[in-house]
């Protein structure tokens, strides 16, 4: 094992690279978050950062890359708590807890807004992030197992399906409710309309 000077210095260098690909990361998500996806270049990110366009590429592959690592280090952990809780909330078969769940998911995105419309731009223009986003959403499916285990096992994929178009559509909703202003209605009704919908629609089928 090595020790002294040398294990310093290779500690160091250690130190520093996570600290560089930390300021990267921290850094693209501000310029997305002002500026959108499609309009940062990687030139952008290393001049902000104030590193070089090779010391950019030592790190990440490109700008997909970067957008996952920003998912990676607290959005998609964030939102997986938040499924992780709605199967909690739908073992209790209490609509109540729904509605209060549907607020708090509601809470949530005005919480990650700035970010949306850059994830929404990744999506439609670059293939690799097409794939991240799907996974992503099997990801949440995956977060409910007490919800899945209560479907018969032929009928898995349709328990799958229920909760992947519930996320579709709070975020297309969250689109055009907080952000493009074309549905203009309170975060209260909003949230009492959306537990009219879905908290029967997520209602596991009867036992035969």
């Amino acid at each position: 094992m090595t020790t002294g000077p040398a294990a310093r210095r290779g500690s160091l260098r250690d130190e520093q690279k996570r600290l560089t690909k930390a300021r990267i990361v921290e850094t693209a998500r501000t310029l997305f978050e002002t500026q959108g996806y499609s309009d940062v270049r990687v030139d952008d990110i290393a001049a902000a950062v104030g590193c070089s366009r090779a010391t950019f590429y030592l790190h990440f592959t490109g700008k997909p890359e970067v957008l996952r690592a920003i998912a990676n280090e607290g959005t998609l952990t964030s939102v997986q708590l938040f499924y992780a809780d709605l199967d909690r909330v739908l073992t209790t078969g209490s609509r109540a807890e729904f509605g209060d769940w549907m607020t708090r998911a509601l809470d949530w995105f005005f919480a990650n807004k700035d970010m949306l419309p850059a994830w929404d731009e990744a999506t439609a223009v670059e293939p690799e992030f097409r794939a991240v986003a799907r996974e992503g959403i099997m990801t949440l499916a995956n977060s409910m197992p007490a919800y899945l285990a209560r479907w018969p096992e032929q009928r898995r994929d349709e328990a799958r399906l229920r909760i992947e178009l519930l996320v579709a559509q709070l975020e297309r909703f969250f689109t055009r409710w907080a952000m493009q202003g074309t549905i203009d209605v309170p975060a209260a009704q909003a949230a009492a309309v959306l537990t009219d919908v879905w908290f029967p629609a997520l209602q596991t089928p009867p036992e035969k």
